[in-house]
């Protein structure tokens, strides 16, 4: 038996003896377990963009014990076994890449995915080919994920030019929609816009999820710096008029390194 086999048998192993021993794995449910599993998601996340594989590793154990903890439910509950959920995803593998377990020839990525699809409408369990997309994903990555499938029977735009033309065209629809007033028609067509932006990103090949959250740490970073900086001069930000504070914000800006950030504009 190899290492990976035996330490995986010895975490069963372990998740048996808590979930019958331990007064806190006794009482969890699937429901309970829910929001901290999206937690560790997120953790594993981090550590992802962050490249800290020491983390990356350590985040990982911590979803192979939320599966293992699912699973040890779903037996109790007498809904499936481990051995079911493991036999499950190896099947669908199998299934769904043709190209390597059967005759099916591909050229490329693009090919692979376009066959993932089919095969899933094949299997009857998507009615749509949007039907996968889960419903609890943040807009932007959700976004993201219905234009990728979408793509794969071909509802494409051409060429990057022609989706930001379809950006200046949702951007002119809002400009009118303010004119009115109207909040409801303003609401909606600055989701258009949002959702264009997506998808222009994805065409210039950028994680749209990923870079606004990059953005999002610069203007904490610089936004934390002028408070600070405030401060060392003792002062606080809410007596500063916007003019001080610009003027600080820009010094901020003009450093060549600064934590986690290169200087960029």
């Amino acid at each position: 038996m190899s290492d990976a086999h035996t330490s995986f048998n010895r975490l069963v192993q372990i998740m048996d003896d808590l979930r019958e021993k331990c007064p806190w794995d006794k009482k969890q449910t699937i429901d309970t377990l829910r929001p901290m599993t999206i937690e560790e998601t997120y953790e594993l996340a981090d550590a992802i963009t962050n490249k800290d594989w020491q983390n990356l590793k350590e985040e990982l154990g911590d979803l192979l014990l939320h599966i293992l903890f699912y699973s040890k439910i779903g037996t109790e509950q007498n809904q499936f076994t481990l051995t079911d959920v493991i036999e499950g995803i190896c099947n669908k593998l199998i299934v769904r890449h043709p190209h390597i377990y059967g005759d099916v020839k591909v050229n490329d990525e693009e090919d692979v995915k376009r066959n993932w699809e089919k095969i899933k409408l094949k299997e009857g369990k998507k009615t749509s080919v949007l039907s996968g997309v889960p419903a609890s994903l943040p807009a932007i990555v959700k976004a993201a994920r219905i234009q990728e499938k979408a793509k794969q029977v071909g509802f494409e735009w051409e060429t990057k030019e022609d989706v930001w033309k379809k950006v200046e065209e949702e951007m002119g629809e809002l400009h009118e929609a303010m004119a009115t007033g109207n909040t409801d028609d303003i609401e909606a067509e600055f989701g258009d816009i949002l959702f264009s932006l997506v998808n222009y990103a994805r065409f210039l090949r950028i994680d749209a999820e990923g870079v606004l959250e990059r953005t999002n740490k610069k203007f904490i970073y610089r936004f934390t710096k002028m408070e600070q900086e405030a401060k060392s001069e003792g002062r606080e930000l809410t007596d500063m008029t916007l003019q001080e504070m610009d003027a600080i914000w820009n010094r901020v800006k003009k450093e060549n390194a600064v934590t986690g950030f290169a200087k960029k504009e």
